[in-house]
């Protein structure tokens, strides 16, 4: 009798932990749309109310141009963007069990920084997409690697080591190319590049960015499984059902597509695969599956934000996204590591 008990009371609790985690994402996409309408009506060019409802009844008219040629698309890349890399960064998290993970350590963002590097110093830059598809061979490249390292080795911190000489390779790289550029219009170009933004973009940028998140998204959830397996401990991972060594191709195979598809759209931005998790860790009980999608609505959510002061800040020019996204991000990372520091002192 207890033992039915307990099989009734299992389908119940999965429910409602279910039911919880539908409420929180609702939560979270309404704040995200409420934060979204709020950044296409602020700018640096003030609107009046007739001129908004002029852009709503008329999108050809200037005020629709503003709002819906300039403001929308931007504020959509940035969406995506910063879901990319919440939901890359919540999958690192969770495949290397370290808080601190992001998806720039396995190296991705700096070699698809290499190839946006290369791209502009080569003079593709005026042909339409070059840079962003040049970024995005540059993450495949680094995600091949890294995929076929994780299907050869269990052990996380082999792939923590290897992502380090990748991005310290990827950065000399990118250097060396910017020491080397050929004019000064493409130096300013790759330092622009490097410091993320997502300024200029149009709906064709977010509609090229959709595909290649979409198919990182979905590898990531399709690993969630193994990553709440991994809690358990390698010994117990490998004594399930659940095909392992797969299920970690995924995860790291999904996190590059994801953040590379993000370095193309906007550039090398850090701080926010890293920040968003944590954002909404203790509202799932740290469950390494149950945080994918929270984390993917804050990353975007943060980026959102971000962009919005970087467009309100009063400078003389506008600061770069990636400028933003580290001066907040960098005293929250040291945050995090000096509380991971006495945890592991205790």
């Amino acid at each position: 009798m207890s033992g039915l008990v307990r099989r009734r009371r299992q389908p119940d609790a999965r429910r409602g932990r279910a039911m919880s985690l539908l409420r929180l994402c609702l939560l979270m996409l309404l704040v995200l749309a409420g934060v979204a309408i709020l950044a296409v009506s602020l700018g640096e060019t003030p609107l009046a109310w007739s001129q908004y409802v002029q852009a709503m009844t008329h999108p050809g008219s200037p005020p629709g141009e503003v709002l819906w040629t300039i403001r929308a698309p931007r504020v959509a890349v940035a969406a995506l963007v910063g879901a990319a890399l919440g939901l890359a960064g919540a999958t690192m998290q969770g495949l290397l069990r370290n808080p601190l993970a992001d998806p720039g350590v396995l190296g991705v963002s700096a070699v698809s920084g290499l190839g946006a590097a290369l791209a502009i110093s080569a003079g593709l830059a005026v042909l339409p997409g070059a840079i962003e598809l040049s970024a995005l061979v540059g993450a495949l490249v680094a995600g091949a690697l890294v995929v076929a390292l994780a299907a050869r080795f269990r052990e996380p911190e082999a792939l923590i080591l290897f992502g380090v000489a990748l991005s310290a390779f990827g950065g000399a790289l990118t250097a060396l190319v910017f020491n080397l550029s050929p004019s000064p219009v493409a130096t300013a170009e790759i330092l622009a590049w490097l410091m993320g933004s997502v300024q200029n973009r149009d709906a064709l940028d977010a509609v090229r960015a959709l595909v290649p998140m979409a198919i990182g998204a979905a590898l990531c959830v399709r690993a969630g499984q193994g990553l709440r397996m991994l809690t358990l401990g390698e010994e117990a991972a490998r004594m399930s059902a659940l095909p392992m060594a797969r299920l970690r191709v995924y995860a790291v195979a999904g996190s590059a597509l994801l953040t590379g598809a993000a370095v193309a759209a906007a550039g090398v931005i850090g701080f926010v695969g890293l920040a968003a998790p944590h954002l909404v860790r203790a509202l799932v009980r740290d469950d390494p599956k149950r945080i994918l999608w929270p984390s993917a609505l804050a990353g975007a959510l943060l980026l959102v934000v971000a962009d919005l002061a970087a467009r309100l800040i009063p400078t003389e020019q506008e600061l770069k996204l990636g400028v933003v996204t580290a001066l907040f991000g960098a005293p929250a990372f040291a945050l995090l590591a000096w509380r991971a520091a006495r945890s592991w002192r205790s």
